[in-house]
Formats: structure tokens, C-alpha cells, sequence
């Protein structure tokens, strides 16, 4: 009876690691407001980033803020490698990142691990 238990535990683990790594997820997005000539998001930090794609209009300066309320480590910095862009992010400071918008495309960025990303689209 051991050894069912165990056998249906592992085959559950499994299913749910293919799931966690391969399943389609619903993904946060939104869109940057625009004022002043200046386009602006904010981003929370926590178990990941969200939104975690940011739509940008070409053209227009853009500030990211990300505020990070996790604890974790990994989640301790913000790095854009497209953009030279690595900045820590202490916790519970919000933490301003300029990006260049004169040239269109999409763009990611992710965590000091490189185990959380986001995508930024310029249009």
C-alpha cells in the first residue's frame, strides 16, 4: 500500500513540474500612461513582476517603477541587458528605471538570477 502512495505522490509531482514549466499561464500586462511627455507604469515586485509585459509608445520617455515587497534574493535586482540597465531594488523602495523608446521592438528584462522575466514592447 507504501509503495502506491508513493508511486501516485511522485506521478502528481511530476505532472504538476510539467504543468508549473510548460503549462500556458496568464500573464499580467498593461500599458504605460502617458502626461506630461512623459509615459509612466509601476510594477510590483513580488513572486515575479506584475504587469509582467509593459507596452510602450515609441518616442516617449518612459519611467518603469519597480517596487519590490519580496524577500527573496533573487528578486533583489532588475536587469535589462538590452539597455545596460542592472539596478538593485531594496525592498519596499520604489526604484525608477529610464528606458530609451526611439527604437521599437520588444525587449526583456528579468532578475538578478535570471529566473523572473518580464517583456517590455516599444510600438
Amino acid at each position: 500500500m507504501s509503495q502506491l502512495i508513493v508511486l501516485v505522490v511522485g506521478i502528481l509531482a511530476i505532472l504538476f513540474i510539467i504543468w508549473w514549466f510548460f503549462g500556458k499561464h496568464q500573464v499580467a500586462t498593461g500599458v504605460a500612461e502617458v502626461a506630461s511627455n512623459e509615459q509612466t507604469i509601476a510594477i510590483n515586485v513580488s513572486g515575479g513582476y506584475s504587469p509582467e509585459e509593459v507596452t510602450l509608445k515609441k518616442g516617449i520617455p518612459a519611467v518603469l517603477t519597480f517596487t519590490r515587497q519580496d524577500p527573496s534574493s533573487c528578486l533583489d535586482h532588475i536587469v535589462f541587458p538590452d539597455f545596460g540597465i542592472n539596478k538593485a531594488l531594496p525592498k519596499n523602495e520604489p526604484v525608477t528605471v529610464k528606458i530609451d523608446t526611439t527604437k521599437p521592438g520588444e525587449y526583456t528584462w528579468a532578475c538578478g538570477m535570471d529566473m523572473f522575466h518580464g517583456k517590455l514592447t516599444i510600438k
